[in-house]
């Protein structure tokens, strides 16, 4: 970094092409793969744009997950990570506890099991495209297909009435909104718990087929532990999937050679969610590990305590990785993408997201040929304050 670089004051969000990370994440990847920032506690921390770097820490095990021991790239977000953990909550947790929690969740997300599930996700993904199909044009296509897939998928997994989706939809976008306040977030979090509490006390007096039913019959857990297990499941089961299928539905349309590949030739489907995968990156910010000791990283050393913010959409683009990783090209191999993670916290449901998406993306375009925006790319609405990227709407006609 040279001296004419000042040192950078607070994660950049705004982005100022729809599907690229911030010029300025870019921009500072070229100079440094990991350089200092200041955080929004003032903290004086690292951030980390570069693949390899990023790669790297989210392999270490000398960096931790734990909130209590994070500094906020974000001031909102300062009082947040001081608060108490939801037990079961495994994402923000170290070894051995994080091994525990994951162990028990391990078998049911197998690429075996995701094979017994395709027939139901190809008849969910079917009925989305009979009802679009009935209620007709123009359609949003978040509403009418890419929210409810991911939806009732998780929601028949972990045994959670899709009637309610409004509830946990509505709790799922006030935690992840990186504007929201502290106060806000925690309503938001504690009436999805209490919501998941009371299911899986229904489930102890009459368990059913599915994941949290399953959990209590293990024996190994307290009602409020499967609770948080189920909080993260089913926000990350259905807000991910959601936002890559919309934002890369999005994409495609704006590439009509890239989109004509997908709908055309089966087996080009694999290798395309892969590279939109990449390409789109949809975690907003970070993750964020902080060392437990002192670690070199690519030759520059990060001192025990500092934590250290990763921009994986810019690492997702690294040309030392991905040579001409701003272009979106269906037919490139992106794997080794780091849009799932790496290392013990890499996406549990990671399999089950590529078959949703594997299976979507070419039914919709077969199905509509014709498919095309029904406003102009730029008045389409964006998720640019909400911790996953996405479009909040996606005006269609086919």
């Amino acid at each position: 970094m040279t001296e004419a670089t000042p040192r950078l004051s607070i994660f950049p969000l705004a982005r100022e092409r729809t599907f690229d990370p911030p010029d300025e994440l870019t921009r500072r990847r070229a100079e440094a793969p990991l350089q200092r920032m200041m955080y929004g506690d003032g903290h004086e921390g690292w951030l980390a744009t570069g693949y390899a770097e990023s790669r790297a820490i989210l392999a270490d095990a000398r960096f931790s997950s734990r909130p209590e021991l994070m500094h906020s790239a974000l001031p909102q977000r300062v009082e947040l990570r001081r608060g108490p953990l939801p037990p079961g909550f495994f994402l923000q947790m170290d070894p051995p506890d994080h091994t525990r929690y994951r162990r028990l969740l391990t078998g049911q997300f197998t690429v075996r099991r995701m094979k017994q599930l395709e027939p139901r996700i190809h008849d969910i993904t079917e009925s989305r495209l009979d009802a679009m199909e009935r209620e007709g044009a123009p359609a949003d296509l978040v509403r009418s297909f890419a929210l409810p897939i991911p939806s009732l998928v998780i929601c028949e997994m972990l045994g959670v009435p899709y009637e309610d989706r409004e509830k946990f939809q509505h709790d799922s976008s006030v935690i992840l909104d990186l504007e929201a306040s502290t106060d806000e977030i925690t309503a938001a979090r504690d009436d999805l718990l209490a919501y998941l509490g009371a299911l899986v006390a229904a489930k102890r007096k009459d368990p059913g087929d599915d994941m949290l039913s399953g959990l209590t019959a293990s024996g190994e857990l307290t009602d409020a532990e499967i609770a948080g297990m189920g909080l993260l499941l089913l926000i990350a089961g259905h807000e991910t999937t959601a936002n890559m299928l919309g934002l890369g539905t999005f994409a495609l349309l704006t590439n009509p050679r890239q989109l004509a590949v997908v709908r055309d030739d089966p087996g080009a489907v694999e290798n395309a969610v892969e590279e939109l995968l990449r390409y789109l990156s949809i975690l907003h910010i970070g993750p964020t590990r902080t060392a437990l000791e002192d670690v070199e990283i690519g030759g520059t050393l990060v001192r025990a305590g500092e934590s250290v913010t990763l921009s994986l959409g810019a690492a997702n683009r690294d040309p030392e990785r991905f040579e001409g990783g701003d272009t979106l090209d269906v037919t490139r191999s992106a794997q080794g993408h780091l849009s799932f993670g790496h290392g013990i916290h890499q996406c549990l449901g990671q399999q089950l997201a590529r078959v949703e998406m594997r299976m979507a993306y070419p039914a919709l375009l077969r199905r509509f040929p014709g498919l095309r925006l029904a406003v102009p790319p730029e008045e389409v609405p964006m998720r640019a304050t909400s911790a996953v990227y996405g479009v909040r709407r996606l005006p269609v006609l086919w």
